[in-house]
């Protein structure tokens, strides 16, 4: 019996699990708030636009890095069910980061249906061994990694810290922590989910690129946060996470980072802060 059909789910379920735009009726605001903010940063810090990683042609990065030497580097990808939404969205986020002395990476890369979620974790792989790579050559640490993402982007952010190191060309002192903000961790249910029209999961396929039912191969530490006023299937994929990797757990944290009053999209605004919760459990994994 399918994992999806043990756990009970029906369709009509998954939709309201899932659809975050019906569940945060005011949802453009937050587009339009991450638009100007994002653009605001881009005009303000100093940064390199559309650094190549890979071959595919959305396979680029934005790099805002911090005067001086770079102390930390954040690769940072966006969410979007692994089908919609750009870097560009999501390059405010630098700014608290870039004002500690670290640099931030917007990651580009592919989108479904045009490639297959199992292309996208690859994709943001090579994001990750590039900077570390080639980062120095532009103002980034090519050590000191933290990968994170939101959403579709705390998925990819939680697959690196499941693949090994070595295949990257990286040791396993590579990666200071990941963060996964509002993650989807197990990705079984989505086979139900109506945007599967172009994801196109099956069972196996949502099973082996769920980090949930996956190992750790880094000692890293996995910080995993979530609105407090998310669905409940939101926070179940937190918590199934923090349950099922211990030993990726920060030092000191008995439970994962539950953001009060905040919803799918105004978790991720409040990273603009420099001394939200958020943003201080995120420079703690520097």
């Amino acid at each position: 019996m399918s994992t999806v059909a043990l756990t009970g789910y029906t369709p009509e379920a998954v939709e309201r699990g899932y659809s975050n735009r019906a569940a945060v009726p005011d949802h453009p605001r937050w587009f339009a708030w991450y638009a100007e903010k994002s653009a605001a940063a881009r005009a303000s810090i100093t940064h390199c636009a559309d650094l190549r990683y890979g071959p595919g042609p959305k396979e680029t990065l934005d790099l805002f890095v911090p005067d001086g030497t770079a102390r930390g580097t954040m690769a940072f990808i966006h969410g979007g069910y692994w089908r919609a939404l750009d870097k560009h969205d999501v390059s405010f986020v630098a700014a608290p980061f870039v004002a500690q002395g670290i640099a931030v990476a917007a990651v580009n890369y592919d989108l479904c249906p045009a490639v297959s979620v199992s292309a996208i974790v690859d994709q943001c792989r090579r994001a990750t061994a590039w900077l570390a790579r080639e980062g120095g050559k532009h103002g980034a640490s090519g050590e000191r990694i933290v990968v994170g993402g939101n959403s579709a982007g705390g998925h990819l952010a939680a697959m690196v810290l499941a693949t090994d190191p070595a295949s990257l060309g990286l040791d396993a002192t590579s990666f200071a922590g990941a963060v996964s903000v509002s993650g989807v961790h197990d990705l079984t249910p989505l086979v139900l989910f109506s945007f599967n029209i172009d994801m196109k999961l099956d069972v196996a396929e949502a099973l082996r690129l769920s980090p949930a039912f996956l190992a750790p191969q880094s000692n890293a530490p996995l910080l995993l946060a979530v609105g407090g006023d998310e669905t409940a299937e939101f926070l179940r994929q937190t918590w199934i996470q923090w349950d099922r990797w211990p030993q990726s757990r920060p030092p000191g944290a008995s439970a994962p980072l539950i953001v009060p009053r905040c919803d799918h999209f105004s978790v991720l605004a409040e990273y603009a802060d420099g001394s939200s919760a958020l943003t201080r459990a995120t420079l703690a994994l520097f």
